[in-house]
């Protein structure tokens, strides 16, 4: 199956590249409420299931347990800029569980912001794994561990107990198997497990609702994903789609990106997940494809949907700041 153009890049009037690919949208229950594309093909949704794996820091009470709130709760969901913000709330995080940076497994890189990896190289300073973008993931992870009396050392391996905690997590929430057959290892060395769009989509629907969550972890659910609408920036950085869209959404939209042109989405109001990939990874369309999406299904007399449509027609500029062109929602997402 073919997957139709979703996203077109224009330099002047001419269509100068064209992205592909597959939208699903369902409810609660399971109802796929659109279809676009091939919505059973498994993918690899990566960073975009951090709020599920987030589940156990929470159900565990280990967030509690150290004092945590929004902010932590948020980190402990993002794929940050590795400005300072976030950095020095992964390290207060691991500083309350008797941790420091040399207890994190996710390796080290640059900061992705640009002013902060600017200002980390002006400094002489080299990066650590804080600035890793999911340094706050981990570092939930390993409040876990402490919390629960887990073994921290080598929690990044699949066959490590606190991995199983998360992998038993994300089936229960998306309802589809995560099979070894079908593991591969994050760029945080972690496991990822490729599930069907359809899957991911019905996952993030019940952590909006709680709906087939037993009332433990539906409470977990919520509270991450308030956590994270209330401290968007938390989960990305500055100039970042993810915090600009929840940013805009002011509480009503969720919305995590994952690597390889793959977005997870949630309107907690229409009690509806959102889970979609660009066939060639592109993050640029991936993130046209789900302000697209979230605004198409909200009413027409909306200012959330208005925003959201403008937001996902952006301007191109050169490095002068000249107009070259746009891109813009094509085929089944094109916004009227």
């Amino acid at each position: 199956m073919s997957n139709p153009v979703l996203v077109e890049v224009r330099r002047g009037s001419v269509v100068e590249s064209r992205h592909r690919g597959a939208v699903a949208v369902c409810d609660g229950s399971g109802r796929l409420v659109l279809s676009i594309g091939d919505v059973e093909r498994p993918v690899f949704p990566r960073s975009a299931v951090k709020s599920i794996q987030a589940l156990p820091f929470v159900e565990s009470g280990a967030a509690d347990a150290f004092g945590f709130g929004n902010r932590e709760i948020a980190l402990a969901c993002s794929s940050h800029s590795g400005e300072p913000e976030h950095v020095n709330l992964a390290a207060s995080m691991l500083e309350r569980a008797g941790l420091d940076q040399s207890a994190l497994e996710c390796g080290a890189h640059w900061p992705s912001g640009q002013h902060a990896m600017i200002d980390l190289a002006r400094s002489g300073a080299e990066p650590c794994p804080l600035h890793n973008n999911c340094s706050g993931k981990h570092s939930g992870f390993l409040c876990t561990c402490v919390h629960t009396g887990l073994d921290r050392h080598g929690y990044v391996s699949k066959d490590h107990e606190f991995q199983k905690l998360v992998r038993a997590a994300l089936e229960d929430v998306t309802g589809a198997a995560h099979d070894v057959d079908t593991c591969g290892t994050d760029g945080c060395s972690i496991p990822t497990y490729a599930v069907p769009l359809q899957s991911l989509a019905l996952g993030f629907a019940r952590m909006a609702t709680g709906e087939g969550l037993s009332p433990e972890r539906a409470k977990a659910a919520s509270r991450i994903f308030a956590a994270c609408m209330a401290e968007p920036f938390l989960v990305a950085g500055t100039g970042r789609v993810d915090t600009k869209i929840m940013e805009a959404g002011k509480g009503r939209l969720f919305t995590k990106t994952g690597a390889e042109g793959v977005f997870c989405a949630a309107i907690p109001e229409l009690g509806l997940g959102i889970a979609l990939k660009c066939d060639d990874g592109a993050t640029r369309a991936a993130e046209i494809m789900v302000m697209a999406t979230l605004a198409s299904l909200l009413p027409a007399e909306d200012p959330l949907r208005a925003a959201l449509v403008e937001m996902a027609n952006p301007v191109l500029k050169n490095w002068r700041g000249i107009e070259v062109g746009s891109l813009r929602p094509a085929g089944p997402v094109q916004l009227g």
